[in-house]
């Protein structure tokens, strides 16, 4: 989130990752503070940083790793010279066009945030420029994925992301919660409706369901990459499901699916 963040700060604490893990790294930035107002005012200390000032603050860190310049005085060490991949970050419009303007790859954040999905990809692939990073566009969608050996224990499993999505809008949030046999008991599906849409990028299910889905998700939004969630409470659930995803996989590829 970089508002939150001086971008010589971010280029050095990247520098270093990159230095450590050389071609391992990424850097993901985000335009909103992804927190509350007074958390964000704490992180922020004023003003300069905010996301008024996006554009130029992800300029800025693309020139900190740039080789260094005869004379350049503020240097990022580690950092200059590195090879660091930078993608924008987002769910909405704005997002979409800056990387297409910039030439960056975009990860959009449909597995909480789809509404604006199509729209924002059909810009960025329409719009998008060739930079020195990127020739043609190159777009991640996030997806929830939630697998297990069963659709019944898979929706279950689901419950502890609806609980924790709810609990949020509920103003109260917390901790992924436990697993429960009944969502509707805990939130009545009339309340439920705008966690509902939020989690609609969402596959839960057996091996076979979630065939099914990604395959259709991937035909309907054709992204060049998933990021793929499963935010559960139990850690031995979440290995399972990635598990499962790992071998669907393996099954599409050997099938012939990219």
């Amino acid at each position: 989130m970089l508002p939150n963040h001086a971008p010589l700060v971010i280029a050095e604490q990247f520098g270093t990752l990159a230095s450590l893990y050389p071609d391992r790294i990424d850097l993901g930035l985000g335009r909103a503070p992804g927190t509350d107002p007074l958390t964000a005012a704490a992180l922020r200390r004023n003003n300069l940083s905010s996301a008024d000032h996006f554009p130029n603050d992800v300029q800025e860190l693309q020139r900190y790793f740039k080789p260094l310049s005869p004379g350049q005085r503020i240097q990022a060490v580690p950092g200059a010279g590195l090879h660091v991949p930078i993608w924008l970050l987002g769910s909405s419009l704005y997002s979409a066009q800056l990387a297409s303007n910039l030439g960056l790859p975009f990860a959009f954040a449909s597995h909480f945030a789809p509404a604006e999905l199509m729209q924002a990809l059909s810009i960025y692939r329409s719009e998008f420029q060739p930079s020195g990073q990127l020739d043609r566009p190159y777009a991640m969608c996030g997806i929830n994925v939630i697998a297990a050996d069963t659709d019944a224990e898979a929706r279950r499993n689901f419950t502890s992301l609806q609980q924790s999505f709810i609990n949020l809008r509920r103003g109260k949030p917390g901790r992924i919660p436990p697993p429960i046999d009944d969502i509707d008991t805990f939130c009545p599906p009339a309340e439920r409706v705008g966690v509902d849409y939020a989690l609609s990028c969402s596959i839960i299910g057996s091996p076979a369901t979630i065939e099914l889905g990604l395959v259709a998700f991937i035909e309907k939004v054709k992204p060049d990459e998933l990021m793929i969630t499963a935010n559960l409470y139990s850690h031995a659930a979440r290995l399972r499901s990635f598990e499962i995803v790992a071998e669907v996989r393996n099954k599409l590829q050997a099938d012939g699916n990219d």
